[in-house]
């Protein structure tokens, strides 16, 4: 069995049945990717779209794609034919050219509003006090569903330096979805990584994005 199976096996029997993962794929190849989809991967994450429109054309619908990593307002229009699912969005601007695009394409494009669970001013993502008021403002759009939260957490030094952020999303999850908004369904909390899967399933997540723990370290560049 190649090592990307084997790692694949070993995450999916420890993790709960209610639990997805994303195999975060920034600059793998095509055939690594299949290697984990044959595994029992079904979600395959990438950040980048001009790195990840040929390996997406080449595997299709054997995945679902999800777009993980930061979303400029000028690449919408390639990302929402391609993906089935935008876990960073976090501006109305952004969510209108989503909006905009998925129309153009006949589709709903769910979405997860991306939390800055640290307040880091230099990061991406909405401060959590300001994600219910972002949820309100583009819940009509059309072409767009709000599907749930995603957060990264700050850098830190221990994988359980992150359960405050991680248990404050969840917090967070739960507030917004017991506001029972229309047109928005809280279902997926994505949250954790490779060296902090586990804290973020403690904390609630039901979506975990793994790259290294998958597929090795990332070739140098």
């Amino acid at each position: 069995m190649g090592k990307i199976k084997e790692a694949v096996k070993t995450i999916l029997k420890e993790i709960p049945d209610n639990v997805e993962i994303v195999a975060a794929a920034k600059s793998r190849t095509a055939e690594e990717i299949l290697e984990a989809i044959e595994a029992g991967i079904r979600i395959i994450g990438e950040n980048y779209i001009q790195e990840s429109q040929p390996i997406i054309e080449k595997i299709g619908d054997r995945a679902i794609w999800h777009f993980i990593g930061h979303l400029q307002k000028n690449k919408v229009k390639y990302v929402v034919p391609l993906y089935h699912m935008i876990e960073t969005v976090d501006s109305r601007p952004l969510a209108e050219q989503i909006s905009k695009h998925a129309l153009k394409h006949g589709k709903v494009m769910p979405v997860l509003i991306e939390i800055n669970s640290a307040r880091e001013p230099q990061k991406f993502g909405v401060f959590p006090e300001k994600a219910l008021d972002l949820i309100k403002d583009i819940k009509a759009l059309p072409g767009l569903k709000v599907m749930g939260l995603m957060t990264m957490g700050p850098a830190v030094e221990h994988p359980d330096h992150l359960r405050p952020f991680f248990e404050e999303t969840k917090a967070l999850f739960d507030a917004i979805r017991n506001e029972c908004i229309d047109g928005v369904e809280m279902k997926y909390l994505s949250m954790g990584m490779s060296d902090s899967y586990r804290v973020a399933i403690e904390a609630g997540a039901n979506v975990i994005r793994i790259g290294t723990k998958i597929f090795g370290q990332r070739p140098q560049q």
